[in-house]
């Protein structure tokens, strides 16, 4: 794979930050980073607190992924920049060995900041390790993913008992094509959870993001429920659209141009956080909740459970 050093940079480069910090390398930016354990901004959604990305960006150009604006502080746009110019953690396993040495077992989620299991994958092979290094520190983690690429690592998954999320939140085509350009249909993930299932791993669905006004109708809810019920899953986490500083914007002109009679309504329903009305969330949540109950499968977040770390925690002092 070929690759270009970034040149050394005098004070009045103007160039962005990941360009000045990074090489670039087969499309990719590699950079070195200097933690991996991460707080979970609280407008996420997900159960856990904490999380470990080993990719910045992502390749499914999600229009409503709350990691956006984490592009912005590396110069970039949280737009078209953060769907096509990646970051990648070449040095992410053995910065994560060494902060779980110090880890007090709390949950762990991977792959916040972009899908861990992206086109990036293909050539970093980072997961292996970074599910390996968590495994063996005895950290409860939860891998979140939309890509079939996951199934490379079944094997390793369902011997190490993490817990895979993969991320469903419709299953009509048409809204897919529009608001997850890059990432592979709903069909192709149903099948994708039966594998997980078939294979031993602890698999759920992220029904994730609800679209308000555009998949959150009592029969477009039902037919994706009842579809991943079929798959096998166990349980759904329902999440609906938060729409944070950076995603809001590219997500906003994106519904503008597409759907300029909803713009209204969503700033309505939207506060200044980017999180939607209680009363909203609660609606559409407990709408699923039954539906989860009608076909057997349990609903809202798992029980976050803290282990005691197999590595003796070292002393501040």
């Amino acid at each position: 794979m070929g690759w270009d050093a970034l040149p050394l940079v005098h004070a009045d480069d103007d160039r962005p930050v990941i360009e000045r910090r990074a090489v670039l390398r087969g499309g990719f930016y590699e950079t070195q980073a200097r933690t991996m354990i991460e707080r979970v901004p609280r407008t996420a959604g997900i159960a856990q607190r904490w999380a470990v990305s080993p990719y910045r960006g992502c390749a499914h150009a999600c229009r409503g992924c709350g990691a956006r604006a984490g592009h912005r502080r590396l110069g970039l746009d949280s737009g078209r920049d953060f769907d096509t110019r990646v970051v990648v953690k070449p040095n992410a396993v053995a910065r994560l060995r060494a902060e779980l040495g110090r880890w007090g077992g709390e949950p762990i989620a991977v792959g916040v900041t972009g899908d861990c299991y992206q086109e990036a994958e293909r050539t970093y092979r980072l997961m292996p390790g970074l599910v390996e290094a968590l495994a063996g520190a005895g950290v409860a983690f939860t891998v979140y993913t939309k890509s079939p690429l996951v199934l490379r690592d079944a094997g390793l998954l369902a011997r190490t008992g993490a817990q895979v999320a993969v991320s469903i939140a419709f299953v009509d085509e048409r809204i897919r094509r529009a608001v997850e350009p890059g990432a592979v249909g709903g069909q192709a993930r149903l099948e994708l959870v039966s594998a997980l299932v078939e294979a031993g791993v602890a698999c759920r669905v992220l029904m994730a993001p609800v679209l308000p006004l555009l998949s959150d109708a009592a029969d477009q809810l039902s037919a994706t429920v009842r579809r991943i019920a079929a798959a096998g899953a166990a349980a759904v986490e329902p999440v609906v659209l938060r729409l944070p500083a950076g995603t809001r914007q590219w997500y906003m002109s994106w519904l503008a141009g597409a759907h300029p009679r909803l713009v209204e309504r969503y700033e309505e329903l939207y506060d200044a956080a980017g999180l939607p009305s209680p009363e909203y969330e609660r609606r559409i949540t407990g709408q699923i909740g039954q539906l989860c109950e009608m076909y057997g499968m349990r609903s809202g977040a798992p029980e976050q459970v803290e282990r005691v770390p197999r590595f003796p925690q070292l002393s501040l002092v």
